[in-house]
């Protein structure tokens, strides 16, 4: 047998497009960090780094680690095991995926839920599942990665309209053509921008032109409204106003996981219909008992809300009284514009150095002369540390230069 390689055939992995290896080269590349242990008042053990201030996490309201939740999921695993028997449609639904489901449709007040084994695979599965050739998927340009690639991989025709633009959204609405259905969907909270999506005008121009609505809450659960109920009670809308309301349970929930809420047929056709739900593992116990027990701690904690706008407040004030760009954030999401990708590599170098865990976010994520670092404020978060962070990125920018002021 010839084992010799062939050297005509090309390399397995097409050019990337990060130059990760000049990142590296360089001192700039601070991804995949291992976190080696969660310490109290928002703080982490970094592997390399020691206890550092953490920036960028997901976990809004400081859920991760709470005792709660901890015990639901050890309690889930003593009764079940670590993992399930199948997909869900077969031998792999549990009881606990039932009261998770139930628990995500009465926090979102529709009749069902459905989950997923994790955020992206929902919107693909979800989007792709109900579209067909006809129809037209109107989206946000500036939507999730997960909803793009739903519509890519779905038959329908697939437009969008310019960022929060709802003069655009009125034009492409007027322009879909046939008799086929119409989709709209939009990120409540946009992950790179940190602002809020004009979710009133968007449900006004959907029953104008005879669409359907659907909303990716991942970054807005927990977050807005004044119980963290999500996007509809921070604009004080009805109960109705969304038809697919879409979320994870990964970030302000912290498991694992991706849920759709809706109508009963909604989610007895997803059940039926939907790939990634018919052909991929159901959610651990774990984490499902995990989820479950946070929707209670939302509910049974609000203080957390009020600390996480409190500490939005006095983080994005202070920068902003500084000089910084941080965009239209309204959330806990801070983009801390710095231009170039050397600037942002640099202000991101500067933090870490200091103890702060924040990371650069460039091209081809955000466009290009816009990179930015993406600071996080979660609820546990201590004034004083919100102090110090800012201390910290307000001496790296003007040691920098070209920052302040962008």
């Amino acid at each position: 047998m010839n084992l010799v390689a062939n050297p005509n055939v090309p390399s397995l992995t097409p050019e990337m497009l990060w130059d990760i290896e000049t990142y590296r080269e360089q001192g700039l590349y601070f991804y995949l960090e291992e976190v080696q242990e969660i310490l109290p008042h928002g703080r982490v053990r970094v592997a390399g780094h020691g206890e550092m201030i953490m920036l960028g996490s997901y976990s809004y309201l400081g859920l991760i680690g709470h005792p709660k939740i901890n015990q639901a999921a050890i309690e889930a695993v003593q009764r079940y095991g670590s993992g399930t028997h199948g997909v869900r449609l077969l031998a792999g639904s549990l009881t606990i995926h039932r009261e998770l489901e139930e628990k995500i449709a009465q926090f979102k007040q529709t009749e069902a839920a459905i989950t997923f084994s994790s955020g992206y695979v929902t919107n693909l599965s979800t989007i792709s599942s109900l579209l067909r050739k006809g129809d037209t998927v109107i989206c946000d340009k500036l939507n999730h990665a997960s909803i793009v690639d739903g519509c890519l991989l779905a038959q329908a025709k697939f437009v969008r309209f310019n960022h929060n633009d709802m003069s655009h959204l009125e034009r492409r609405l007027r322009e879909v053509d046939g008799g086929g259905r119409r989709l709209v969907i939009v990120d409540s909270v946009f992950s790179m921008d940190g602002d809020i999506i004009d979710l009133p005008e968007v449900v006004r121009l959907c029953r104008k032109y005879g669409a359907y609505l659907m909303v990716d809450e991942a970054h807005s659960i927990g977050v807005l409204g004044k119980t963290g109920h999500g996007i509809e009670e921070h604009f004080g809308l009805p109960a109705d106003a969304v038809d697919i309301k879409m979320g994870t349970l990964s970030k302000t929930v912290p498991s694992a996981g991706g849920y759709v809420a809706g109508s009963r047929k909604l989610i007895d056709f997803l059940k039926h219909e939907a790939r990634a739900f018919i052909f991929s593992a159901a959610i651990p116990p774990a984490s499902a008992g995990a989820a479950r027990a946070a929707f209670e701690v939302i509910e049974e904690e609000p203080e957390r809300i009020a600390n996480l706008q409190r500490n939005y407040h006095y983080l994005a004030g202070k920068l902003r009284a500084a000089g910084f760009n941080l965009m239209k954030s309204e959330t806990a999401i801070l983009p801390v514009l710095c231009g170039s990708l050397e600037n942002a590599a640099l202000l991101a170098s500067h933090a870490q150095k200091n103890g702060i865990f924040v990371q650069a976010i460039v091209a081809p994520v955000v466009p290009a002369g816009l990179a930015r670092l993406r600071a996080c404020v979660s609820a546990n978060h201590r004034l004083e540390d919100l102090d110090y962070c800012a201390d910290v990125l307000i001496s790296g920018a003007q040691e920098i230069g070209g920052i302040l002021g962008l």
